[in-house]
Parts: structure tokens; C-alpha cells; sequence
């Protein structure tokens, strides 16, 4: 494994952290987190992401990355166009970080919705779909300050009736078929990523740094009856149809780099032990396969995955990939 930054000493994250420069109301950082979403999503008080995310405030997905308060907003009034009754479904809530240099919400959800307006995914299908997300938070005085958010595409893409490789294409029309991500820059001044310590947390990156060549010892860190989703809402059970699923997805791809940029192990009394890992790999499109004929191209791989573990291996999983973007760097020109 090969993670950017020093590893914490902290051995197990304090869930009840001190919140100084929070609005009183909010007791912790789970709390916070699952307030402002209900507000500004369920509520519909899209004027709260004023209140609640700074400007400028840099965030990116693995298409995208927009720097401005009002992309923010514009970014939710055209989902909302296109999905009226999204909800937003707290799954977890992963954390780390302090008052003092930013919290780090790695904040899992499912949604349910209707896809009933025009819009980045075309014309309304009338179709009831639900799609996972998971968004990195970085969190300071009472405010986003800075969004790492990966959702699966193409569970949205199948449920409507169309492929994760088409909705690509449809998109590279609006880029003259350009896939012109632009670089996101570093984190907020003064915040530094934690990389836990913990055996299960490392253990569990190394594993998956091991899959994504196409080697590693499932049986190492996963447990027998573990269950994994992974994008397009694809499921697989057990440890060898698990590391197959990996192995599946990066058999045409040559991951020339792996990062571990967040890494974060939780444990209290109300949950099992988990983690959150992003993760970022440089590859090259070399093989055929789930992407199509290799192509030679350079593309990359931005993960959020969350785990929970029972017996010191991981029961379950949830990857979070965007296959559309994927493809997008595929079948760019």
C-alpha cells in the first residue's frame, strides 16, 4: 500500500468528538452531518447550502470537479429537476478528524427516486430507481468546506434502461468528446487526511491494493458469508466470488498506482467495527473486457468504499465506483 500521507498514531476515532465553531444544536459530527442533509435535501431548504457550505468550496466526483458555492446549488436543483422525490437515506456515517483542523464525514447514503425530468440522464422514463453514494466531507466551522463524492452511475443508467457505456457517450457529445476533468488541487489549508493505524484498516488496504493486481488472499480479510455491492448495484457472496468481482473489474486494467488518501476505523458500542477508504488508481486500459477493447489509454479509478467487519474480517462491503466515468475516459477522442 502505498498511502500519500503519514499515518495517525490515534488508535481508535473518538466518535464524540468536541465540536468548538459548530452551532450549539449539533452534539457531534454524525449529528451534524444527518441535520444539514435532512435540511437541505428532505426539507428542501436548498438555500441552507448557503449556510451550510463555504464558498469557495471545492468538489469532486470522479467526472467533475467544481470549485463555487453555486455549483453547488445548481448541481441540486438540477437533480432535483430530474428526481422531485429523491430522498436521501443516512446508511453511515464514517469519521474522522478534529475541531481543530476539520472533521471528515465519510457519509454513505441511499437514495430512492423517480426519474421524472429531463436532464443529464435524457428524457423522463417514469422509472423508480435507488442509487448509493458516498461523499467525503472535509467539515470546519459549521461548513463544508471541501467534497470528495462518488455515487454509481450506473446503477442509475441500467434502472433507466440505457448502459453505463451509452449514458458515457451521451455525455462526451455535450464535451465534443473530451474527457477534460480538471486537477482538484489539495485539501483545505491546515487539514491533513488520516491513514489509521488499526490492524483491520491496514490490512484491509493492503488486501485491496493486492486484488486490484489480480493477486491478494481473499481468505486473509474476508469472512465466508461476506456480502459485497459494488457498481451498478451488482452483489457477490463469499470470499471467492468477492475477490473476483475485484479481480473481474481490473483484469483489463493495469494499475500502474494505488493511494490510499483517506482511511479512517471506527468502532463504538452501537455499531460493528468499519472503515472508509478512498482510494485513487492510475491505470492503463490494456485488456479487454468489462470496458471494451483495450484501447491503451490512461485512465483512473476513484473509489469510496465502506466496510464492516465481524471477527476481525470484513462481512460486508460496499464499493463505490463510477462506471460512467469510467467509460467516459474509455471512448473519449
Amino acid at each position: 500500500m502505498t498511502p500519500s500521507l503519514i499515518p495517525s498514531t490515534e488508535q481508535v476515532y473518538q466518535i464524540k468528538q468536541p465540536m468548538r465553531g459548530f452551532d450549539a444544536e449539533f452534539q457531534n459530527l454524525d449529528d451534524y452531518i444527518r441535520v444539514i442533509t435532512d435540511r437541505i435535501w428532505e426539507q428542501r431548504r436548498i438555500e441552507d447550502i448557503r449556510r451550510y457550505y463555504s464558498d469557495p468550496c471545492m468538489v469532486e466526483t470522479p467526472s467533475s470537479v467544481s470549485t463555487s458555492l453555486q455549483s453547488v446549488i445548481d448541481g441540486t436543483l438540477a437533480t432535483l429537476n430530474m428526481f422531485p422525490d429523491r430522498r436521501l437515506l443516512a446508511e453511515d456515517v464514517i469519521q474522522s478528524g478534529d475541531d481543530k483542523h476539520g472533521f471528515l464525514s465519510s457519509h454513505r447514503i441511499i437514495s430512492t427516486m423517480t426519474h421524472q425530468g429531463v436532464g443529464s440522464f435524457g428524457q423522463a422514463t417514469g422509472k423508480k430507481i435507488h442509487v448509493r453514494t458516498v461523499a467525503d466531507c472535509v467539515c470546519k466551522d459549521n461548513r463544508i468546506i471541501h467534497e470528495w463524492l462518488v455515487r454509481d452511475q450506473a446503477a442509475i443508467a441500467l434502472q433507466i434502461g440505457t448502459t453505463p457505456k451509452a449514458l458515457a457517450a451521451s455525455w462526451l457529445v455535450a464535451k465534443n468528446g473530451k474527457f477534460d476533468k480538471s486537477s482538484a488541487g489539495a485539501a483545505p489549508a491546515g487539514y491533513v487526511s488520516h491513514i489509521s493505524d488499526r490492524a483491520l484498516a491496514q490490512q484491509y488496504a493492503a488486501q485491496l491494493e493486492s486484488l486490484l493486481h489480480g493477486s491478494g488472499n481473499e481468505a486473509a480479510i474476508y469472512d465466508d458469508a461476506v456480502h459485497h455491492i459494488g457498481p451498478g448495484e451488482h452483489t457477490a457472496y463469499g470470499q471467492a466470488a468477492v475477490a473476483q468481482a475485484w479481480r473481474t473489474r481490473f483484469a483489463a486494467l493495469l494499475v500502474q498506482s494505488f493511494t490510499v488518501e483517506h482511511l479512517a476505523f471506527n468502532t463504538d458500542s452501537e455499531r460493528p467495527a468499519r472503515c472508509a477508504i478512498r482510494w485513487r488508481a492510475q491505470c492503463i486500459h490494456a485488456g479487454d473486457g468489462l470496458f471494451g477493447a483495450a484501447t491503451g489509454k490512461a485512465v483512473e479509478v476513484m473509489g469510496i468504499n465502506h466496510v464492516e467487519f465481524f471477527r476481525g474480517r470484513v462481512l460486508r462491503e460496499w464499493a463505490l465506483m463510477d462506471d460512467v466515468a469510467l467509460w467516459m475516459q474509455v471512448l473519449a477522442h
